[in-house]
């Protein structure tokens, strides 16, 4: 770190002070912040397993996150008064590290005791009401806002010690600390998704952070009983600035700086949510993908961040004025990067992480410019730059929201970057038109700034204009767009498939009709009624409709079961069955909210093995689940993509469901491209084909041989059969690997292993 430190502070040392001094500031928020990002990734995950994975709970728990940070930073700004002392503010942070600290250890236990209070109450038993989310947000609110206060508090703590222990550094603290938070979320978001997850799973990562948290506590309170008095004499030597003489940047009023804060805040979380929609279908729709474009985003903005604390002490404020311009412009061009036909392409290789260099220039100069207008309200004092960060706070919350509950389902990717682009040109405009500009910075800026205002217009034009988005590439498609994902429902005949964000979900394959035709022929009576998690093109729920049973389908995302025309020619008629119903839920929420039990449930977990909160759907937790769900002979039927899976994630998920029911049976697809499980409570007795085939309806019959591969129902049977997999040879493959549960999802984080066969 001393060379990060190096850059950050050429002009500290300039001033007679000593940078080891400074460094320990850079070293607590750097380690702050990497802790904090740490508790957002955990945090998110643990929510999504205590109340679903859905959108509504995402952006409940982000906003509160957020939410807290902005109250912390606002009301201890607020409270702070200026005589305090920078032994009292290092004592207060220590105390607010040590509240953190305890938050590592309660938030997981406060989380399942949500569940757990909306699980007694009955009058939630519809979980999907509004009454639900309204719970699950005060119960969020409740459980991170306090914590997360902690959090946010602390910048306008460590910017009040500055103030009194380095007052010919403070003027420009809000930056030094703001790089600092910056360059400790980076680390926290590579050590979380890449390290310390995969090794000790999440409780114990938690741990990780906790302890961190805790060292920062006793660094500070020990070092605040050395700090009294020490900076008095570099004190007096500084003019203090009239706390109450306004403080303007291009000479616009405070309200608007303001307001320009709020929407860059607002635009920049917005575009992440875009970013991820549009940099998915290249980059795979894994858990590193997500983490890819955050530390993209942390280290761009990052660097713009030294750039800012390195330009501003040899030029004018003024003259950075025609950088919004910029900003503006630079937010088209990962539209530009994500365009299909774009050809960035090495050989025959797809170069797919060259298109996020795209979002660089973007990040890099808005972590130019947030610090450069905070610093320049602020001055070095602790009240109004914790009023500045709290107006980009609160645009930070409100831009995935807006973003993804209204600008995505409405415009799209691409014309969701034009709407979020033009408040930047409208402040771009703002800052090149206002009337106290000097001629000096006219001068040096090079061209005028009218000029690059017209020139960046022009330029972003031609690229919304001149661009496409991901589906255009396909010539025969149709897209629907929610707040969850893009789906995009592509090509003709048998040859049609199903892309969420992207990635392929399913294709028409015999393979979807086993999952339910399989474990239905197994039950020794006739079924009376089953579940289908997860829609894909609605082929098992087609399929399980055809018995003559009423069938639940549950899914996550609005627009899947609305493609279910595009592929079967009968969805209409099928979805007007009054034995017929879908729902669009998390699939575990749903079961974990619901008193109905079933005599199979079909389980096909989105692809590939290693999607994001996919582990829920096949851990040891998520069985103990089902089991409350099934009837006394019900079985399970677990899809496992092989394919696209390792050996590792293979005999992590056979021990979970071996561990979780006694009587396991697995069967290699016909296609070889994955497995179906079948789980039961009771025995699941070897049986003929001829016999499984005896128990079909006609109509069951008739659809199970619509695709092939055979024309008989008992060879259709025999296929499956013929194809079964020993579970002791399963369970042989990898054996080191863990059993599967929520705390421990191996199959989303494999990096680790992956590249150094290293295994927790």
């Amino acid at each position: 770190m001393s060379g990060t430190l190096n850059a950050i502070e050429p002009v500290i040392a300039g001033g007679g002070l000593s940078r080891s001094k400074m460094r320990f500031y850079f070293f607590l928020f750097a380690i702050s912040g990497f802790c904090a990002l740490v508790y957002e990734v955990v945090w998110l995950r643990l929510a999504m397993a205590s109340f679903g994975v859905n959108t509504a709970i995402v952006s409940i728990l982000v906003s509160m996150f957020m939410a807290g940070l902005g109250l912390g930073c606002w009301g201890v700004g607020a409270l702070l008064q200026p005589q305090i002392s920078g032994a009292a503010a290092l004592r207060i942070y220590s105390l607010a590290e040590l509240l953190v600290f305890v938050s590592s250890l309660l938030v997981p236990h406060q989380l399942r005791l949500g569940r757990l209070l909306l699980q007694q109450v009955s009058t939630f038993a519809a979980w999907q009401s509004s009454r639900y989310y309204l719970f699950a947000g005060v119960w969020l609110a409740l459980t991170l806002v306090p914590w997360c206060t902690c959090m946010g508090s602390t910048f306008p703590l460590l910017m009040a010690a500055i103030k009194k222990t380095h007052p010919v550094a403070c003027h420009r603290s809000f930056s030094y600390l703001y790089a600092a938070n910056v360059f400790g979320a980076l680390l926290g978001a590579l050590g979380s998704a890449f390290v310390i997850i995969e090794l000790l799973g999440f409780t114990k990562t938690l741990y990780v952070a906790g302890s961190l948290n805790l060292l920062l506590a006793a660094l500070a309170f020990v070092v605040s009983r050395s700090v009294s008095g020490a900076a008095q004499t570099d004190a007096v030597s500084l003019p203090q600035r009239d706390p109450s003489e306004p403080t303007t940047i291009y000479g616009l009023p405070k309200g608007i700086v303001l307001v320009i804060l709020f929407t860059t805040g607002l635009v920049s979380m917005g575009m992440e949510v875009v970013w991820i929609r549009q940099f998915t279908p290249y980059l795979g729709n894994v858990v590193y993908t997500f983490a890819g474009i955050v530390a993209v985003y942390l280290l761009a903005t990052f660097v713009g961040s030294l750039d800012y604390r390195s330009w501003i002490y040899s030029h004018p404020i003024a003259e950075s004025a025609s950088a919004w311009s910029l900003l503006a412009v630079f937010a088209a061009i990962p539209v530009l990067t994500a365009d299909p036909r774009v050809p960035l392409r090495l050989g025959a290789m797809e170069l797919a992480g060259l298109r996020l260099a795209g979002i660089v220039m973007f990040c890099a100069l808005l972590g130019f410019l947030t610090p450069l207008v905070i610093d320049s309200r602020s001055s070095g004092d602790p009240g109004p730059a914790a009023n500045a960060y709290t107006a980009n706070i609160v645009g930070s919350i409100l831009g995935p929201l807006v973003t993804g509950f209204w600008l995505l389902p409405s415009f799209g990717e691409r014309w969701s970057v034009l709407a979020l682009s033009i408040p930047l040109f409208a402040i771009a405009a703002v800052t090149t038109f206002a009337r106290q500009r000097s001629e000096t910075s006219l001068k040096r800026s090079g061209l005028n700034p009218k000029i690059k205002l017209l020139l960046s217009a022009l330029a972003a034009i031609a690229i919304f204009a001149g661009c496409h988005d991901y589906a255009d590439r396909f010539a025969v498609h149709r897209v629907r767009r929610d707040y969850t994902a893009t789906v995009v429902a592509a090509g003709t005949g048998f040859r049609r498939e199903l892309l969420v964000n992207g990635f392929g979900m399913t294709t028409l394959t015999p393979d979807t009709k086993y999952m339910t035709h399989l474990p239905l022929a197994f039950l020794s009576r006739p079924p009376r009624k089953g579940l289908v998690i997860c829609f894909g093109m609605g082929t098992s729920f087609r399929s399980m409709l055809s018995w003559g049973i009423p069938t639940t389908a549950v899914d996550l995302v609005p627009s899947v079961p609305a493609m279910f025309s595009y592929f079967h020619a009968d969805a209409d008629r099928v979805r007007a069955s009054p034995m017929a119903r879908v729902v669009i839920d998390d699939g575990r929420r749903f079961m974990d909210g619901s008193s109905e039990s079933y005599d199979v449930v079909v389980v096909d977990p989105p692809p590939p093995p290693a999607a994001p909160g996919s582990s829920l759907l096949y851990s040891r937790e998520f069985y103990e689940i089902v089991k409350k769900h099934m009837q006394p002979d019900g079985i399970l039927q677990m899809w496992y993509p092989a394919a696209m899976g390792d050996a590792t994630t293979l005999n992590s998920i056979t021990k979970a469901l071996t561990q979780s029911f006694p009587f396991v049976r697995a069967f290699m697809s016909y296609e070889g491209l994955g497995i179906h499980f079948l789980a039961s409570l009771q025995a699941l007795p070897q049986l003929p084909s001829s016999t499984l085939a005896a128990r079909l309806p006609a109509s069951a019959a008739a659809d199970f041989l619509e695709w092939g591969p055979a024309h008989e129902i008992q060879q259709q049977f025999q296929i499956a059969l013929s194809h079964e997999l020993p579970l002791r040879d399963l369970l042989k493959v990898a054996p080191r690997s863990p059993v599967l549960r929520d705390d421990e999802p191996i199959n989303e984080y494999f990096l680790l292993r992956d590249w150094f066969h290293l295994y927790r």
